[in-house]
């Protein structure tokens, strides 16, 4: 871990996205942090926020520009951790695709056209294109829009039951914890650093890899 890199992210406002900006700051070699986001966010070191019009047509073109000009300054990787969670239920399926499949597709384009090898994706334990479980069926579909993309190195995470966020119940968590594997409970600080591991210690690996609790758990470990 002795190449400095800098990381772009999508979702990065919420909780496991937050999760995750923060433990990227924590490793020495992680030069900057790029937010983008709908709206301004406060200023932090090593964080820089650009605003883009995730609905806009010429959204994936606006993200390969900025991705060019990252790389102009050296290597990046490109993560998604856009998820609507427990809230997923009060959204329609047009909407949940809108976002998961649309946004979340076009983000990746833009980020391969420009260059970036690697692409890190939130998604869900059990996804499948091929689910009837909604929620699960749009985080497959979601899982083939980015596979589609083509990056030389795919990281996707599959957590359980994220503990430690504010749209998890506290009797969810205590159910969790009596469910064992991928099913059962992450902490979202573990999510988040094995996400920033998987930058730092996998940026120049190739194929794409697919991580669900016990996996996070193990590489998040080589990075404390």
């Amino acid at each position: 871990m002795n190449q400095h890199f800098a990381a772009i992210i999508l979702g990065g406002t919420g909780q496991v996205g937050g999760a995750a900006v923060a433990e990227l700051l924590a490793i020495p070699e992680c030069r900057e942090v790029v937010m983008v986001t709908r709206k301004p966010i406060a200023p932090r070191s090593r964080v820089r926020n650009v605003v883009l019009d995730t609905a806009a047509a010429d959204f994936a073109e606006r993200t390969a520009a900025l991705a060019r000009e990252l790389l102009s300054q050296g290597p990046v990787s490109a993560v998604s951790c856009v998820g609507v969670g427990s809230g997923s239920a009060r959204w329609s399926e047009e909407e949940l695709q809108r976002l998961e499949i649309g946004v979340v597709g076009s983000f990746a384009r833009g980020c391969h056209d420009a260059g970036i090898a690697q692409f890190c994706l939130l998604s869900a334990a059990g996804s499948s294109a091929r689910s009837w479980l909604r929620y699960a069926r749009i985080m497959g579909m979601k899982e083939d829009t980015v596979r589609d993309v083509g990056f030389t190195r795919l990281a996707i995470f599959r957590p359980g039951i994220i503990v430690g966020n504010a749209h998890t119940p506290a009797w969810v968590g205590w159910l969790g914890s009596l469910v064992p594997g991928s099913y059962g409970n992450i902490d979202q600080r573990i999510l988040g650093r094995s996400i920033a591991a998987e930058i730092a210690l996998h940026s120049r690996e190739t194929g794409e890899v697919i991580r669900e609790n016990t996996a996070m758990k193990k590489l998040a470990a080589q990075v404390t």
